[in-house]
């Protein structure tokens, strides 16, 4: 069996999925010496991180100014998958990205995360600044 496939969903040429540690991995396992190259690998990564409950990502990719003190987990959720609708570039230090994210809570009822998230480029690295929910 081969390494597990990255929780971004993200594939190759080929159409098979990417590992983590070829994927989002590289980013989350390596934050200072390999920062997301854009806006859409950032969002796949810190989806990942909810994935992962990697709090600690998810705090060093937010934009100081929109960042929470603390991130909590709701205990029992499952993600099931994301796609990502759209990457919109809108100039060298802003993007946007629509997503939607699927998840089971610890009932077991499904929910939909659909967001088109905002994110800016400071000193050479991509940040998370925050979302509109559909």
């Amino acid at each position: 069996m081969g390494p597990s496939p990255c929780p971004c969903g993200r594939v190759d040429a080929r159409r098979r999925p990417l590992a983590y540690a070829d994927c989002c991995g590289r980013f989350i396992d390596h934050l200072e010496d390999c920062p997301a190259p854009d806006a859409e690998s950032l969002m796949r990564s810190r989806y990942t991180a909810f994935v992962r409950e990697d709090a600690a990502y998810l705090l060093a990719t937010w934009q100081t100014a929109r960042r929470p003190e603390r991130l909590d987990f709701e205990p029992g959720v499952r993600w099931l998958g994301l796609q990502v609708r759209a990457h919109l570039p809108l100039d060298a230090t802003h993007a946007v990205v629509e997503f939607v994210a699927r998840q089971r809570d610890a009932t077991g009822r499904a929910h939909r995360l659909h967001e088109r998230s905002r994110f800016v480029r400071e000193a050479g690295r991509w940040y998370y600044v925050d979302g509109e929910l559909y």
